[in-house]
């Protein structure tokens, strides 16, 4: 994963990714209680999935948590960061799915997986056994309205980045490797819908 020239711009490309996951999850958030935050802090992760592969997804969302919580005030705890490092690496492993159409359903297709079993039910359990104050079953209702909000909005800024074709002019997609769909009649044909 990390050899070859493009190493270097790999790298700082995870780095800008995770740092920009830290201010959209800590400081452009509504956050009406401590265990639940409305943000689109999964867009960088799933990104940085999509255009270096599981592993840089998954880098990206553990780093994006453990600098994050030193903003945060409430510490530091590894089981934490498991949704965010399966949400990078779920999208990386189901990027395929994005190389010959980008659609909005596609893109949410590839990260909500991980949404399901990380960020609803793992995160959802561990809330309740640390917190204590609320049962498992409320705070899966309540992570669920959550994460379905969330989701459809994360989805959306996604299909737009990809819309705006930002990846494509800065050489990131598709990524290295991969060849770019034909398109038909030499018309410009889209393949984002």
């Amino acid at each position: 994963m990390f050899k070859g020239r493009n190493t270097t711009r790999m790298l700082v490309t995870m780095a800008l990714l995770s740092a920009i996951e830290v201010v959209l999850a800590r400081f452009i958030v509504p956050m009406p209680n401590p265990t639940m935050r409305f943000s689109i802090e999964a867009v960088p992760i799933i990104v940085a999935g999509y255009l270096y592969g599981p592993v840089a997804g998954a880098i990206v969302g553990l780093v994006g948590d453990a600098v994050g919580t030193l903003f945060s005030g409430y510490g530091y705890n590894p089981l934490f960061a498991v949704p965010p490092m399966l949400i990078g690496l779920c999208a990386g492993l189901m990027r395929p799915m994005l190389y010959k159409k980008v659609s909005f359903l596609r893109i949410l297709a590839t990260f909500l997986p991980a949404v399901i079993v990380g960020s609803v039910l793992w995160q959802s359990y561990w809330l309740s056994f640390f917190y204590g104050t609320h049962s498992f079953v409320w705070f899966l209702g309540s992570r669920a309205v959550q994460f379905a909000i969330t989701s459809v909005v994360n989805a959306a800024v996604i299909f737009g980045l990809f819309k705006s074709r930002v990846f494509d002019v800065l050489h990131l997609w598709p990524p290295v490797g991969v060849q770019a769909p034909v398109q038909e009649n030499n018309n410009q044909a889209s393949v984002i819908s």
